[in-house]
């Protein structure tokens, strides 16, 4: 069976609105609630369908959180690398998931495409050249058959096939597969999973980050075609317009 190590980071829920923390550095979460990145809901699916499924984030302490949800849909072991995350660049990421790799002798890799509080998409090319292993990029679904790794994604020209020996690092994109939910007993059951801690193996160079900012709000026009009945000859006009009546 094909070893999976998935990786996890705890990020703010995107659904509300996005506020940054004052210093810029980080997107910040007080009103809005965590969750983990919908690219990686589907890497854990893809994980557990794959094989035996081992999940790690680096994160504080509160980033238990998004193990447990992993191993209530079927992964079956966690480590924690225990940091602050905003202290941490892409490559100091990868180095520790690097560590965490080699530890365990994982034969494949899956992430999230790109990091959704921070928008970073270079940890799973850095650690796959960390590793010295082949990485493929942006893929929506992935299996593996006869030793090899299969992995279909969306490319510039259409539908794209990448084959991949074992070992192997992938990033996954949304939309490929539709992510399971925790069940009661599911929850229950990861509740008693021992998570595996352990320290970063060195110090951090940081992510060399200025500051974040946010794009400015979409400009958005209202028409106001009447009130009451005396805006019906209006709609009309507007539905002819926009082609949903004929003339």
């Amino acid at each position: 069976m094909t070893s999976v190590l998935v990786c996890v980071k705890r990020v703010v829920d995107s659904s509300s609105e996005v506020v940054l923390t004052d210093d810029g550095q980080a997107v910040d979460g007080r009103y809005a609630g965590f969750t983990m990145s919908a690219h990686e809901e589907c890497a854990v699916e893809l994980a557990v369908q794959i094989g035996d499924a081992r999940v790690v984030t680096l994160g504080d302490a509160d980033a238990v959180e998004q193990l447990r949800a992993a191993l209530a849909v079927g992964c079956t072991a966690a480590t924690h690398v225990v940091a602050d995350p905003q202290t941490f660049g892409p490559a100091d990421v990868a180095r520790e998931l690097a560590a965490v790799v080699r530890e365990h002798d994982h034969d494949l890799v899956l992430l999230g495409n790109d990091a959704a509080d921070s928008g970073d998409f270079q940890v799973g090319i850095r650690l796959a050249y960390e590793l010295g292993w082949p990485v493929v990029n942006g893929v929506a679904t992935v299996s593996v058959q006869d030793g090899t790794i299969v992995a279909d994604g969306a490319g510039p020209n259409g539908h794209e096939t990448y084959r991949l020996p074992l070992p192997a690092v992938v990033t996954v994109l949304e939309g490929g597969v539709e992510p399971r939910y925790p069940t009661v007993p599911g929850r229950m059951k990861a509740k008693k999973v021992p998570i595996d801690e352990r320290q970063p193996t060195a110090e951090p160079a940081g992510p060399g980050r200025v500051r974040l900012l946010l794009p400015p709000p979409a400009p958005s026009d209202v028409q106001v075609l009447g009130k009451g009945a005396e805006a019906a000859p209006a709609v009309v006009d507007l539905f002819e317009r926009l082609g949903v009546l004929a003339r």
